[in-house]
């Protein structure tokens, strides 16, 4: 195993002089990054004006005003009266440069982002030539390749609404994000490759109740039913049909994040979130015009649409490799591909680190990493750092429901690992104890308004999940967010994991409840509640669940370990592992009989 060295990374002079926050910071005749901050939250209005400018983005009709209601934090009114389909942006650039670099059976190709436009134009106006019109709710279940990337902008580009599930959620959940977003159309891919292993994907949307479906066909010879076509033989209308305009609040996107209860959330992405995710990019990660982005993610989590944006906007290429990221040939991908930065979370850098597998390549292309999903562990941050010759990782903490961050890190500021050193641009926080008085280590609140931040959840009372109860600040609601933050000396802040009921699992959310809905249904389960253990040292969390059962005396924790994994496998997702069962007599709860997954916690701890 590589050593590390656990230094703080210092920023260069040449890394200072070249940042897009120096050239902005210059540009607004401030002394430096503090002050710009500052800006951003006392001129909402006028920060994120310049950062539309800044990024390009491409209206029919340019808004009238920036922001409405500065202090009507649930319905500020961002861009009003603009007219423009988001998806246009991501073409702003020389048509020559590239748009997409990909492994294509061992070998690194590229897609220009002229020809990556022509495909989205062809791909819209075939799915229209299929009956999709603007409007329609259109499904995406496939990894993240060249054609998963085309559909998204596709539908897009048509006025269409993508709503994203991830390949790995087996048939009941893909069936309950159609039936929650209202879609009756899927592209999906014939099977999908792991590891070695070939698994059935358009099998599993079938089983689902997909009532059509688009399918890019990899060989495996699968036949389609009467009622569905595949990605190649989509008809082209005549003429190249133009992006649909809207105004900035229509949907674009239906992603799905878990809550505390058993059915997660669906959260609209407007033709606003983008903005929010490519000024994270462009400030906070330092992404230029050439750079390549590599994050190994998927559509169904917010990352996937992040990576799109982000890089397609700022003028970066994507870098997509198809197949598992823990392998070692995703590290030669990285060096032929000469990646710029690279994203990951935490348990798989943990994964590196174990097997050694991406060590034998070089890396020096790199110059930013970034990590998000999970709270990292300092030494397994210190050996990614290593990797790549001593590069910052900015760490990144936010959510699908405000498309991007809320505390990350910036290049002008030293790196220390594991650690943030910053709340984004834009967005204001504060850590609150349970008595709601200011903490050094407590739930974190956001203050907002921002763009990219959520007024409406599709099968959730968007004010109670948010507001309802919290804290005011200057007579304004604090936004509810869930996370659990510790402020350290020197400015810097730590991440400790959620505060209520959901858990980061491999850079996934997913709640307790939809984990103890699945394995509650074993036989021999009187009840179970699931948590999230965290290290002693930081780091990824671990599920461990807390089983009751009808009979004590003949309960093996090995064999109930085995069979939950095998139902969270065949019913909810093959990617959630069970790190321990532990048998115990009854489960703590409250007056009210609400389980106190808290006192669970402690009693892991200690």
């Amino acid at each position: 195993m590589r050593k590390t060295t656990g230094a703080v990374w210092q920023p260069d002079a040449a890394v200072v002089a070249g940042a897009n926050l120096t050239k902005a910071i210059r540009d607004r005749g401030m002394s430096g990054y503090e002050e710009f901050r500052e800006w951003s939250i006392a001129d909402r209005a006028g920060f994120w004006q310049d950062v539309v400018e800044r990024l390009g983005i491409v209206f029919r009709v340019p808004p009238t005003e920036i922001l409405a209601s500065p202090h009507d934090v649930e319905a500020p009114g961002w861009l009003t009266g603009a007219r423009l389909n988001i998806a246009e942006s991501c073409f702003g650039r020389d048509e020559r440069s590239v748009a997409i670099v990909y492994s294509d059976a061992g070998r690194v190709r590229t897609l220009s982002l002229g020809e990556l436009r022509r495909r989205v134009v062809r791909a819209s106006s075939g799915l229209a030539s299929f009956g999709v019109e603007a409007g329609d709710r259109v499904a995406i279940a496939m990894p993240m390749n060249v054609e998963a990337v085309t559909a998204y902008l596709a539908v897009i580009w048509l006025g269409g609404v993508v709503v994203s599930i991830a390949d790995s959620f087996a048939a009941d959940e893909v069936r309950t994000r159609l039936e929650i977003a209202g879609a009756s159309i899927v592209i999906t891919q014939d099977v999908t490759r792991r590891g070695g292993t070939q698994y059935p994907m358009y099998e599993k949307v079938v089983a689902a109740g997909a009532e059509r479906a688009v399918v890019v066909e990899t060989g495996a010879g699968m036949p389609l039913r009467d009622s569905d076509i595949a990605w190649s033989e989509l008809a082209e209308g005549e003429g190249e049909p133009e992006a649909v305009d809207a105004d900035a609040a229509s949907f674009i996107n239906i992603l799905f994040s878990s809550g505390t209860t058993g059915d997660p959330k669906a959260i609209p992405w407007t033709h606003l979130s983008p903005i929010k995710a490519a000024m994270d990019a462009h400030y906070h990660h330092d992404i230029h015009p050439g750079d390549v982005v590599a994050w190994p993610t998927n559509l169904g989590w917010m990352m996937g649409p992040w990576l799109i944006f982000a890089s397609l906007i700022n003028g970066a290429a994507i870098a997509l490799y198809d197949g598992a990221p823990m392998e070692s040939d995703f590290g030669r991908f990285v060096e032929e591909a000469g990646v710029t930065m690279l994203g990951v979370v935490p348990s798989l850098v943990a994964a590196w680190r174990a097997s050694g597998a991406v060590e034998a390549y070089d890396w020096s292309s790199v110059r930013v990493l970034t990590s998000t999903g999970e709270a990292s562990n300092p030494s397994d941050m210190a050996y990614l750092m290593d990797l790549v010759g001593n590069k910052p990782v900015i760490e990144y903490c936010g959510g699908t429901e405000i498309a991007g961050g809320y505390i990350t890190g910036t290049v002008l500021q030293p790196g220390v690992p594991a650690q943030f050193t910053t709340p984004a641009l834009g967005i204001d926080v504060r850590i609150l104890d349970e008595d709601n008085n200011a903490a050094a280590s407590g739930e974190l609140f956001l203050v907002g308004p921002s763009i990219g931040m959520s007024e409406i959840l599709l099968n959730r009372d968007h004010h109670e999940v948010y507001f309802a109860g919290t804290p005011m600040l200057d007579g304004v609601p604090l936004r509810r967010h869930g996370d659990h933050i510790e402020a350290l000396d020197g400015g810097y802040y730590r991440a400790h994991g959620r505060v209520d009921d959901t858990m980061n699992l491999g850079g996934i959310k997913v709640s307790s409840g939809e984990i103890e809905r699945v394995v509650a249904a074993l036989a021999d389960i009187s009840e179970a509640a699931a948590i999230a253990a965290s290290p002693a040292d930081g780091g990824p969390s671990a599920l461990v669940v807390f089983a009751v059962v009808l009979d004590r005396g003949s309960a093996d924790p090995a064999d109930l370990k085995s069979r939950m994994q095998a139902e969270i496998r065949t019913h909810l997702n093959p990617l959630f592992k069970v790190h321990d069962v532990v048998v115990i007599d009854a489960l703590p709860r409250t007056a009210s009989n609400k389980v106190m997954r808290r006192v669970l916690r402690h009693r892991l701890a200690g």
